[in-house]
């Protein structure tokens, strides 16, 4: 690990109060999803007195995997709600890990659906699984919505593979993913027309009823009406646009009242710039600086053609944004030392906890892993900021012959002899921060005290 650069200044500040942390939600919220998922077995256990023979057990199976996925799209639809308590509370970044899983569970519990029902049936009536698939698709009720829905959810679920994701853009696949609201629509009425669970039980119909009309009013209030309330308070325009390092540019941000947003340091809004190319598309950029009373900032690189464009962005321009969102904020601190360790223009976010912050000189440490000093964005404000706060700031960049940089547990214990007793703010591209995690765990960092949001699903 290469130290290029360090200060530490030695004025006294008065000593903050000793950091607790937040509690997340995060087990409560589990318990709470898999307290859903027992309820829906106990439902078929209610309904189901006995089951006898092969069929039996496959149409059995059959309505377990239906029911399981028909909770399974609720989950998921609320997960991607922009509840606060998970934005906020769990971390966007978890969350959105949570929604990529329970997106897989749930198209296999789909497709064991839709394989084991037919096949139970075929066995039922002594036909064969071809007869009987087109028996069922054409000849029962909902049924032709309900197939049509299941080959949306199954095209997502394609679609959200990693190995295909990385071949289609960000947003032809924000918008296919956006079918998932027509689908459930679609499969709703299946669900019960011919879940016999449903039949003849009018308190589960009720109870299904209400789960999914509570689901829709979360996605209503919080990504629909939050948003519009938001922006027609606030009237965000681009007030500058500044150019910070090689490809790296800060978009000022104007609008009234924005301390009634409450964001904090460390988190992000996704943000729709309301011009030519741009508009159509919403990206997470966090803010790179504490937010003002009349201003935000964001600090975004040129990774592709929305990025790239911000540098061309004139003052006046309309901006909608959706936030704050994160938890990557001084609510996770559980100690008064602090290291932040930042990669690229994951910086942006740390920049502005290294600000905020509460520490006393010599608590707070920033390092910063770049490929070369011409990458390190933000630099002269940094150095300003470790130079009045008595913050101390390191470099990792690479060599001269080009050789890499990495960070190391040796390297991380060199600057830090105590680094076990930090909390640690991690930001930065997903190798820089997988190597980085390893190596803070390695110098014996509790996980716990590892704060970390990344998107890379």
């Amino acid at each position: 690990m290469a130290t290029t650069y360090g200060h530490r200044a030695t004025q006294r500040r008065s000593a903050p109060p000793e950091p607790r942390g937040r509690r997340s939600p995060a087990g409560f919220i589990l318990a709470l999803v898999g307290a859903g998922a027992v309820a829906v077995l106990g439902l078929w256990w209610q309904d189901t007195p006995s089951v006898v023979g092969p069929a039996g057990w496959l149409i059995g199976a059959g309505r377990i995997a239906g029911l399981l996925t028909g909770y399974g799209c609720a989950v998921l639809v609320a997960l991607m709600a922009r509840v606060p308590a998970l934005e906020r509370g769990v971390g966007s970044d978890r969350v959105a890990r949570w929604h990529a899983m329970a997106g897989r569970y749930t198209v296999c519990l789909l497709l064991a659906h839709i394989v084991l029902i037919i096949w139970g049936y075929a066995v039922q009536a002594r036909t064969g699984v071809v007869r009987e698939t087109t028996t069922v698709v054409l000849d029962y009720p909902e049924m032709l919505k309900g197939t049509a829905g299941a080959l949306i959810l199954i095209a997502v679920g394609i679609l959200s593979a990693r190995a295909v994701r990385r071949r289609v853009s960000y947003e032809t696949w924000y918008y296919l993913h956006v079918l998932t609201y027509l689908a459930l629509f679609l499969a709703f009425g299946h669900q019960l027309a011919l879940g016999a669970d449903f039949a003849g039980n009018a308190a589960a119909q009720y109870a299904w009823y209400a789960l999914y009309l509570g689901v829709a009013a979360l996605v209503v209030w919080f990504r629909v009406l939050v948003p519009v309330r938001l922006n027609v308070r606030h009237r965000l325009r681009v007030a500058a646009v500044v150019r910070e390092a090689p490809g790296v540019v800060s978009v000022l941000i104007q609008g009234r009242g924005l301390a009634e947003l409450r964001a904090e340091p460390g988190q992000f809004l996704r943000w729709r710039f309301l011009t030519g190319g741009l508009w159509w598309t919403s990206s997470p950029y966090s803010l790179s600086a504490a937010p003002r009373q009349d201003q935000l900032r964001i600090t975004v690189k040129a990774a592709g053609g929305h990025s790239a464009a911000l540098a061309l962005l004139r003052p006046g321009t309309r901006v909608w944004a959706e936030g704050p969102y994160g938890a990557l904020t001084a609510t996770r601190r559980t100690r008064s030392k602090v290291l932040l360790l930042a990669g690229g223009v994951g910086v942006t976010p740390l920049r502005a906890l290294f600000e905020t912050l509460p520490a006393r000189p010599g608590e707070l440490t920033l390092l910063y892993r770049a490929r070369t000093p011409g990458d390190l964005a933000l630099r002269s404000e940094l150095e300003s900021i470790a130079q009045s706060r008595g913050a101390r700031l390191y470099y990792a960049v690479n060599a001269a012959d080009g050789t890499r940089a990495a960070i190391t547990v040796t390297g991380l214990r060199t600057i830090l002899p105590d680094i076990a007793q930090h909390d640690v703010y991690l930001c930065g591209p997903d190798g820089m921060a997988r190597e980085s995690y390893d190596a803070l765990r390695a110098a014996g960092v509790p996980a716990g005290r590892i704060h970390h949001e990344s998107f890379e699903l």
